[in-house]
């Protein structure tokens, strides 16, 4: 069998640990302006950038950014007109800040990128600052704004998207709650593991997978456990990069595109929704990647020579152990919505059609099933 060829992007420079946030400012020096795009609570950690020159701060970015915040934050470009864009928070602010950095001096609009290479180019430097570790944004080409009218995430994929200058600080994780480092970090782990087990998998990616969920299996809970555990926090920082890159070329598959409507429909955050999804996709896609689910699961610890049930539940276990309430349930969704939600991920062929195995509708619906 002939290997695929892939093309691979990467932040022009990387810098990783303790205190390296204070790097921007030497790196940025000349920017007249600078605007940062942040949360109101992220945006408490601009002072570490040491940024010069005129400084703006947009900081209201939600968990699940639609169209609506795009709009607000490429309003605020337009009068604060930046040579550098900063993003300084989770995969939800870098994603937008990606987008304000390509757009906001352009005559293109969202609806004119969407989609894969549609982006016409950027004049505006980017740096993306990480403040969990979850999505691995910072790595990555892709941002996602989420539709309200459609309920469904648009998904812009462009080179003109990657950061010129990346940044992983342990210490800006310190302060994350531990449901949110759990949830995050098992995200970061499905970016890995749904590459890992893909149609579209390569040698090269799989590297990058395997570092990725075996920092996971190392790391995560011990960061859940201790959220100023340095070592913890910076290998999971590491994990969520990894599986940045491996979004790129290969993506992740049925795994994210049915934890999609858990987010737009029944607002759970992006982690959460994935860990739910997790351990019901790793033990149907058993069937056809044994070999490899069965170094996920040694990585993870959840055992060897495990049956499909023993897999399912040594998985459901690892997301419980790490305080994820697992149930559909217990977040407010309802028996009569699993079916909307089904027909949705189910549409989602950008994602779908990376499984290593089909699914059909009620394969889908089976699953939600099973998480509720």
């Amino acid at each position: 069998m002939t290997i695929a060829p892939i093309t691979l992007h990467q932040p022009s420079r990387l810098a990783v640990g303790a205190g390296t946030t204070g790097e921007v400012g030497a790196w940025a020096a000349g920017a007249a302006s600078v605007l940062v795009i942040a949360t109101p609570f992220t945006a408490g950690f601009v002072d570490r950038l040491k940024l010069a020159g005129r400084i703006a701060v947009f900081d209201a970015i939600p968990g699940e950014p639609d169209v609506a915040t795009l709009d607000a934050a490429l309003e605020a470009a337009r009068r604060s007109r930046p040579d550098l864009v900063v993003g300084l928070g989770g995969g939800s602010v870098l994603d937008v800040a990606k987008l304000v950095a390509a757009l906001w001096d352009s005559e293109q609009t969202l609806a004119d990128v969407a989609g894969p290479n549609r982006v016409a180019g950027r004049r505006t430097r980017l740096v993306q600052v990480a403040t969990t570790a979850g999505t691995g944004s910072e790595a990555g080409i892709r941002a996602l704004i989420t539709d309200p009218g459609k309920g469904n995430k648009i998904a812009v994929e462009s080179p003109h998207l990657i950061a010129d200058f990346a940044v992983l600080d342990p210490e800006l994780t310190y302060s994350v709650p531990p449901a949110v480092t759990a949830a995050t970090g098992v995200d970061a782990m499905a970016h890995c593991v749904e590459a890992f087990t893909n149609r579209r998998a390569h040698p090269m990616i799989d590297g990058f997978a395997r570092m990725g969920f075996r920092l996971v299996g190392k790391y995560l809970a011990r960061a859940v456990r201790d959220g100023a555990d340095t070592e913890a926090r910076e290998g999971m920082m590491l994990a969520s990069y990894y599986g940045g890159i491996c979004l790129g070329p290969v993506n992740t598959a049925a795994g994210h595109a049915i934890a999609y409507p858990l987010g737009t429909r029944l607002r759970l955050p992006h982690g959460l929704a994935n860990a739910i999804v997790f351990p019901h996709v790793l033990a149907f896609n058993r069937q056809v990647t044994a070999a490899k689910t069965a170094e996920v699961a040694m990585a993870l610890g959840l055992g060897e020579d495990l049956t499909t049930q023993g897999l399912l539940a040594a998985a459901h276990g690892f997301c419980r152990g790490l305080g994820i309430e697992m149930s559909l349930a217990a977040h407010g969704a309802t028996a009569d919505d699993l079916l909307l939600y089904a027909s949705e991920a189910h549409a989602n062929r950008r994602l779908m059609d990376n499984n290593p195995i089909d699914m059909s509708v009620e394969d889908v619906l089976g699953v939600y099933r099973a998480a509720f």
